[in-house]
């Protein structure tokens, strides 16, 4: 018997080449006449805003950009972004960039059209809105916060903290593959990783809403990105491989935004807050190692899911096995990508370890849904072993 779920995802998705150039017609319900940009300056150093600006000043718009997001954005930098919007009488937000500029629009349009205190907002269901008008357009293929009611924030003490609410879903999400063609290698690898991450969390989830439409997105988005993530990192300009992992993105990003993630979330969490280590590499330094932790619960989702990445492992037929070789053939995808493998690679050290364990259990709204149950001194195992 299929048990009760529901499934959010955002209103419309439209998945073009040149997309970007084109958002006045299609986002022409929702814009108003003082759009407001969200994304940082490596956007605009790539000239990657250049045809969506002069597509919105030739169609009459009066435009204001925010270039300042960095990653791991702070919640100071969230304010700043909202008395630039409120200052420009915004009628709508646009992020444009990678998931850190899509999070912080979600809080501006949030923000500014409830005036609601982010400090009520924190966590799951405690966003109400209303928010105002809000385009998001991804330029990477990972995070899929194009399709998530998700805005993920640092605070005090590189604490991870997050807004989950289906009303931070955008009222459009523009996917423009050619976005994705200058991406370097090591941005191509490490966010691809963090999408497969996505998709691998969401199928094994324990939440009460893991469903059927989040396992069946799941599998897919696995099949588009195990199959497309090696062809799009050293084949930078291959357009049918850029799109498939934009797809690919996306579909793990509906997947986990309806059957939310777990453990090796939670644990790159302080990689990434404390150290400034890119979300997806802090992902792909702990997967392995926290899919051989779960095996002993995860064995059938992981059985499940390894021959969609890796073919020739549905010769195994022993599920431990199976499960354990995809372990290990993700670590070594990751080094064939070119990426770090070891928390000693991106500077961490041994006494380090304590200290990430203990900001990793602060991550109560992902751990609960991780197939076994994780203590303390099993992240700091889990570390251990990623050293």
């Amino acid at each position: 018997m299929i048990r009760s779920f529901a499934f959010n995802t955002s209103a419309r998705i439209l998945f073009e080449n040149g997309a970007a150039s084109r958002i006045s017609t299609s986002g022409a319900p929702f814009l108003g006449p003082r759009p407001f940009i969200v994304t940082d300056k490596g956007i605009i150093a790539a000239g990657l805003l250049e045809e969506t600006i002069a597509d919105l000043c030739e169609s009459g718009h009066s435009l204001e950009l925010f270039t300042a997001v960095t990653a791991d954005p702070a919640r100071a930098l969230v304010d700043q972004a909202v008395e630039a919007a409120r200052h420009h009488e915004a009628t709508s937000i646009i992020g444009f960039g990678g998931g850190s500029s899509l999070d912080v629009a979600k809080l501006v349009a949030l923000l500014l059209g409830s005036d609601e205190d982010l400090d009520e907002a924190w966590g799951v269901g405690n966003a109400k809105g209303p928010r105002l008008p809000l385009i998001l357009v991804p330029t990477t293929a990972g995070t899929g916060s194009e399709v998530t009611p998700i805005s993920i924030i640092t605070v005090e003490d590189d604490e991870k903290r997050g807004v989950v609410s289906p009303v931070i879903l955008p009222d459009l999400a523009v996917l423009d593959p050619q976005l994705t063609i200058g991406l370097p290698a090591h941005v191509t690898a490490a966010t691809g990783i963090d999408a497969m991450v996505h998709a691998i969390e969401a199928y094994s989830s324990t939440s009460d809403n893991n469903n059927p439409v989040s396992k069946a997105l799941a599998v897919e988005a696995l099949k588009l990105l195990g199959a497309n993530i090696e062809s799009a990192v050293f084949e930078p300009r291959n357009e049918a491989a850029r799109g498939a992992m934009l797809l690919g993105s996306m579909l793990a990003g509906m997947a986990f935004a309806n059957s939310p993630v777990a453990a090796v979330h939670a644990l790159a969490y302080p990689i990434g807050g404390t150290f400034h280590v890119a979300h997806g590499l802090s992902n792909a330094l702990v997967l392995p190692h926290v899919l051989r932790f779960n095996a002993i619960k995860a064995a059938d989702a992981y059985s499940d899911l390894a021959p969609r990445v890796f073919p020739e492992l549905a010769m195994l037929n022993d599920k431990q096995d199976r499960a354990a070789a995809f372990a290990d053939e993700l670590g070594r995808m990751t080094e064939r990508l070119g990426l770090q493998t070891t928390l000693r690679e991106v500077g961490i050290r041994s006494e380090d370890l304590p200290k990430m364990a203990r900001d990793a259990m602060k991550q109560t709204r992902l751990l609960i849904n991780n197939p076994r149950p994780l203590s303390e001194a099993d992240a700091l195992a889990i570390y251990e072993a990623a050293l």
